[in-house]
């Protein structure tokens, strides 16, 4: 019994240990939950679905089609037997069976333009997926490294709270001691407090900044998770290896949106020639069969004979002659060899000449092109706003690292400038407003760098992004 109850407790045990650990999550794995489960990825891969189904179906039209039918039902009264088209007056059943194919021959190359058309939609359609997986992984990306911002400035608040508080307790027992008044311990006090409120917004911020992480990746709330923080490199900070023109130049073979407006002015002018088809002779040919059934359809059968007598007078004699006279039946023809008998068959050309359509044709001609110039307006305006991106994304980039160099620098001073204000204040030679002041600069240069950091970092990543690098924190 002592060993099932131990194997028990350590069952439970290991769940409840499994339970209280939260899921340390890296970028990689926030980024695939988040496409996972992220809606407008889902539905842009409908719409790619839709696509395929679209290009499948206009390869499918250029195939000859088929169509076969059959009824069956019954008359009474007077009515027509459908076998022999003649007048009746009973109670028949009948039943037909027909079918018909027709192949279009040549319509003004729509057919093949549309197969066309559909299939540059198709792959349009992937570039946007495309394109959307990329917005979803730059979002993560945002939340991901604002989680590990509010991190660094929680332990920035963790260690002005920690050193005040050492600070503090040395200010304390000079107090005891009598070599320091009282009103130090106070306002040292009051310091401690104010850390102790901007440990507590630090630690708020960062379970803002993980809930907001979460609904991004669009989990629940009450999950538990954990960021895998890396160890940064911030060494040669201030290089961009490319110019904006070379990023440029590389983003716009690479990037999907410049590719799918590409691929829209394609779609456009296969737009144009599908149009243009409608002015076009189209010729087809078709075929088809018909065949019916009717039990009113029968025949006459033989089923023996019988002797008839007919009385005759020849030269006033009167006498009787008799002769043999078959005799028959009804038969209803059996239901195959009226199928056989009623079938009918047809094979025609048909060729279809637009002569006036009320314009139909020139009006769907003239939208066609005006759709081609918006397409064209539709790939600059995208060319430009890329170029435009890239051009921001590569001066904030730079700005960024200038500002990171220079909060570098005013950390080093700032900690020099506080490590001095604490010596003397310890020793009674610098009044708490120096102290106070000394170290409340050195907690916002220090939150300030932090800010930098991750700023730079970011848009780092943005310019290395258009390079078709992949996105990763290291």
């Amino acid at each position: 019994m002592k060993k099932y109850i131990f194997l028990f407790t350590l069952v439970i045990g290991s769940f409840w240990s499994e339970a209280q650990n939260p899921r340390v999550l890296t970028l990689q794995e926030c980024v695939e939950i988040a496409l996972e489960n992220n809606l407008t990825v889902k539905r842009g891969a409908l719409s790619l679905e839709n696509a395929k189904i679209d290009n499948t179906q206009a390869r499918a039209n250029q195939l000859p089609n088929l169509n076969l039918g059959t009824n069956y039902g019954l008359n009474w009264g007077r009515s027509i037997d459908p076998t022999t088209n003649d007048f009746i007056n009973q109670q028949i059943t009948f039943s037909g069976l027909n079918g018909s194919s027709n192949v279009v021959l040549f319509n003004g190359f729509r057919l093949a333009n549309s197969v066309k058309q559909s299939r540059v939609n198709m792959e349009a359609t992937e570039y946007d997926l495309e394109r959307v997986k990329n917005d979803v992984t730059i979002n993560i990306v945002t939340f991901y490294l604002n989680v590990i911002f509010n991190k660094e400035l929680l332990d920035n608040a963790q260690y002005q709270l920690q050193t005040t508080e050492e600070q503090f307790a040395r200010i304390k027992k000079l107090v005891e001691l009598g070599s320091l008044p009282l009103t130090n311990e106070l306002d040292l006090a009051s310091q401690v407090a104010t850390n102790e409120v901007n440990y507590i917004n630090a630690q708020n911020n960062l379970q803002l900044a993980v809930l907001s992480l979460k609904q991004a990746m669009l989990i629940p709330a009450s999950e538990e998770i954990e960021i895998f923080i890396p160890e940064l490199d911030m060494e040669n900070a201030e290089e961009l290896d490319a110019s904006p023109q070379e990023v440029y130049d590389v983003a716009y073979q690479n990037m999907p949106e410049i590719k799918s407006a590409s691929l829209g002015l394609e779609n456009a002018a296969f737009g144009i020639k599908i149009a243009r088809a409608g002015a076009l002779p189209s010729l087809s040919l078709g075929g088809s069969f018909s065949t019916n059934y009717s039990d009113a359809f029968a025949r006459a059968v033989q089923t023996g004979t019988t002797q008839v007598g007919q009385e005759v007078s020849f030269n006033g004699t009167t006498g009787t002659i008799f002769f043999t006279q078959p005799t028959f039946d009804r038969e209803t023809i059996g239901f195959n060899d009226q199928l056989q008998q009623n079938l009918s068959r047809s094979l025609g050309l048909n060729l279809s000449l637009p002569v006036f359509n009320r314009f139909s044709s020139r009006s769907q001609i003239q939208r066609a092109k005006i759709a081609l110039q918006q397409a064209e307006i539709t790939a600059q305006e995208t060319e430009n706003t890329l170029r435009q991106q890239i051009e921001s994304a590569y001066n904030d980039a730079q700005a960024a690292a200038k500002t990171y160099q220079a909060s570098m620098k005013q950390v080093s001073a700032l900690e020099e400038a506080n490590r001095a204000v604490e010596s003397q204040y310890s020793l009674g030679a610098a009044n708490f407003t120096d102290y106070q002041v000394a170290n409340n600069n050195l907690f916002r240069a220090k939150s300030d760098l932090v800010r930098a950091k991750f700023d730079f970092i970011f848009k780092k990543k943005i310019v290395e992004f258009y390079q078709g690098k992949s996105i990763t924190v290291d």
